[in-house]
């Protein structure tokens, strides 16, 4: 070989080497370390990964990633199973997160609120108008037929930032309210019905604002801890004071600045192979599963369910939020909001007909902060974990939390909208909290 083909192939290599390095460090969400370094067994958590293995096999969900991290390092991380019937799960597919957009979604918030362009006591009509007219729908016994009948009243006063954050807003979601008038609304609004549960993404932000505010709430603004279409609104409220469009301002603000490449409202062309699919069919009801489309861009930007991420950007979110707001020297929010937003919001003076924790995780011992659920103690919930520990899930079976105590965070991502989905929240949670050694 002559001396300058030498010199080229050399050159090319290294180049080959740094493109091959570089893809390693951007994959990787965190600084890595041994899990007993930083007091947790490699062993133990090595169970994380056959229990996801095994209900693969029993096709409970075609495959799944999970992420745990301690004290600021990625200590374990798996990919089973199968991201589509022709493809293996990576560590950097995409998935429908839904619900888990709105923690996002109330982070970003909250940046306006340190800003001083919104408070939480703020009626949501200054900035939607219309908002501070919607009714209540109320049941009450029908004397002459028997059972309940529904009538409207107004509101006793109107919903806030602070309601539509922790889920007192008297907004619902109608696969989940008992209420006719209020599922009859939601229909009508086109955010309830369908083929496709949490999907409004075929209206554009002003229609939905427009559609929401003539179907009647399901309780009193300020009464009642209801989980519902808050965000959705939230991020409309976001979308007026910002004044831009909810993904590009959170790209700008939030997604951008943590790194967070893969986290949007839609998958661009380029990463499409990366979408991670769920089984045809629910193994336990037999019924289809269909998921949201997001290989387009939607006419609007769902603050509630509408977002796609991977395990390891929302690591990074996660663990930005156990820093107390900052991570690789970027502030995304102050420690001070952070507490606040991870504080009990309900109190003993907000009903509680389902408790945050029993909805997504079927146990009690969760409160709720501003778009979390917050853990009350050490004790009462059945699964284990500490006083201040913070959490959510999404529709299709994503979960995280986040635990200040121990300095852990953890990631669940898969695409299984089924009974199962809490079963496996649980289990992820007492393996990794087993494989503590210090």
């Amino acid at each position: 070989m002559k001396p300058y083909h030498t010199v080229k192939f050399i050159a090319a290599s290294l180049v080959l080497l740094f493109a091959a390095c570089y893809t390693a460090i951007a994959a990787t969400p965190l600084p890595t370390a041994s899990p007993e370094s930083v007091g947790l067994s490699g062993e133990k958590l090595a169970a994380i990964g056959a229990a996801l293995e095994a209900a693969v096999a029993n096709d409970s969900f075609p495959g799944a990633v999970v992420m745990v991290a301690r004290k600021g390092k990625l200590v374990y991380s798996a990919a089973v199973g199968r991201q589509t019937p022709t493809a293996e799960m990576s560590e950097d597919s995409i998935f429908r997160i839904y619900s888990m957009t709105k923690p996002l979604v109330s982070v970003a918030a909250m940046m306006l609120f340190e800003e001083g362009k919104i408070q939480l006591i703020d009626p949501v009509g200054k900035f939607l108008p219309g908002f501070d007219e919607i009714p209540v729908s109320v049941a009450e016994q029908d004397r002459l037929r028997g059972g309940l009948s529904y009538r409207t009243v107004p509101a006793e006063r109107p919903m806030t930032i602070h309601d539509l954050l922790r889920h007192t807003s008297g907004l619902a979601y109608g696969e989940i309210s008992g209420n006719p008038l209020v599922k009859e609304g939601y229909e009508k609004a086109g955010v309830y019905g369908g083929d496709l549960p949490f999907d409004a993404r075929g209206m554009t932000p002003d229609e939905q604002v427009a559609r929401m505010a003539k179907a009647p709430l399901a309780y009193q603004p300020g009464t009642v801890w209801f989980y519902g279409l808050s965000t959705d609104i939230l991020g409309r409220v976001i979308e007026v004071v910002s004044g831009e469009r909810l993904g590009a301002f959170m790209r700008n603000r939030l997604f951008g600045p943590l790194k967070m490449n893969d986290t949007g409202f839609w998958v661009p062309a380029e990463s499409l192979t990366r979408i991670a699919e769920p089984l045809p069919q629910d193994k336990t009801t037999g019924r289809p599963i269909v998921l949201v489309d997001v290989t387009r861009q939607p006419k609007n930007d769902s603050g509630g369910a509408g977002a796609v991420s991977t395990a390891g950007d929302y690591l990074r979110f996660c663990q930005m939020l156990l820093n107390g707001g900052v991570l690789d020297g970027t502030r995304v929010i102050s420690r001070t909001t952070v507490k606040l937003m991870t504080s009990d919001h309900l109190g003993s003076h907000i009903a509680q007909p389902l408790e945050p924790g029993e909805l997504g995780l079927h146990t009690k011992g969760y409160t709720f902060g501003l778009g979390f659920a917050v853990r009350k103690e050490d004790g009462i919930a059945g699964i284990p974990g500490s006083a201040g520990e913070f959490m959510w899930g999404g529709y299709a079976g994503t979960f995280f939390w986040v635990d200040p105590t121990e300095e852990l965070t953890a990631v669940l991502m898969t695409q299984a909208p089924t009974p199962e989905r809490a079963h496996f929240r649980r289990l992820v949670k007492q393996l990794v909290y087993a494989a503590i050694i210090d």
